[in-house]
Formats: C-alpha cells, sequence, structure tokens
C-alpha cells in the first residue's frame, strides 16, 4: 500500500518514527513535508497530503500535529477525505472498519501506541454495509 505522510514542525519526529514502521509493515511512504524544526504552517501539508488521496496517489494518508487535530480539521475540509483523530487502537480500528477513514491523524504530545495505532489503521478493512449507508450520506454533505 501506497501512504503519503506529512507533518508540521512540531510532528516531526513522530513522523519519522512512523515512516519506519510503515516500512517495515511492507508499506511505501512518500514524506510530504515537513523536514525541518522551522515552524509552518499545518493546513498547507494537510492539503497535499489530502489531494493526494483523494487524486488516488495513495491509499492512505498520515498527518501528524502536536495534538492532531488541526491536521485532521484542514484534512476533513477537502472533498472526499475521511480523516480520523485516533489516539488509542480502538479508535483506529474503527475509524477503518466502520467509517472508511482514509487519512489517520496522530498527535505527536500523545506518542502512546502509536506503532499499534498505525497497524490498526493500516491493515484493517472497511466492513461495508450498513456503514456504507452512513458514509453515502457523508458524500451528500460534501455536495
Amino acid at each position: 500500500m501506497r501512504i503519503a505522510i506529512g507533518c508540521d514542525h512540531r510532528g516531526l519526529n513522530l513522523k519519522q518514527s512512523v515512516i519506519k514502521l510503515i516500512t517495515k509493515a511492507g508499506h511505501s511512504a512518500e514524506d510530504f513535508g515537513c523536514h525541518t524544526t522551522d515552524p509552518v504552517d499545518y493546513p498547507d501539508i494537510a492539503q497535499k497530503v489530502a489531494e493526494a488521496v483523494t487524486r488516488g496517489d495513495f491509499e492512505r494518508g498520515i498527518l501528524i500535529c502536536s495534538t492532531g487535530i488541526g491536521m485532521c480539521m484542514a484534512a476533513n475540509k477537502v472533498k472526499g477525505i475521511r480523516a480520523a483523530l485516533c489516539y488509542d487502537t480502538f479508535c483506529a480500528h474503527r475509524a477503518r472498519q466502520h467509517n472508511d477513514a482514509n487519512i489517520l491523524c496522530l498527535g505527536a504530545e500523545k506518542r502512546k501506541r502509536v506503532a499499534e495505532i498505525v497497524n490498526a489503521f493500516l491493515s484493517d478493512e472497511f466492513e461495508g454495509e450498513r456503514h456504507q449507508r452512513r458514509l453515502d450520506k457523508i458524500r451528500e454533505m460534501e455536495g
């Protein structure tokens, strides 16, 4: 699976760790930045990753900022994105299984169980059925 990944300056260290997790799991990752600890605006990175996912260049994306909240809010502004902020494995499983989330958002300040969260997000599949009806309603809301 091809994964688009990006972070702001606060998420740089965690992003490097997550890239290693992705490649160790047999997937490929493309880094959309940032690449230094110099301050950047997280919406710019979120937009690049989200648009790459919606174009179909990548199956999923991962975004990281201090809390994950800003990246999640920004990514969800792109039509077709279902970004989920996950601080535990239960949320990561449900984000994929029930919501067909295509972008995982992580908080650099909440590093507990990141490996398990990433693995859950990358390995779970959308269950469809009754959950598809709900996703269709979300798509209708997008216009």
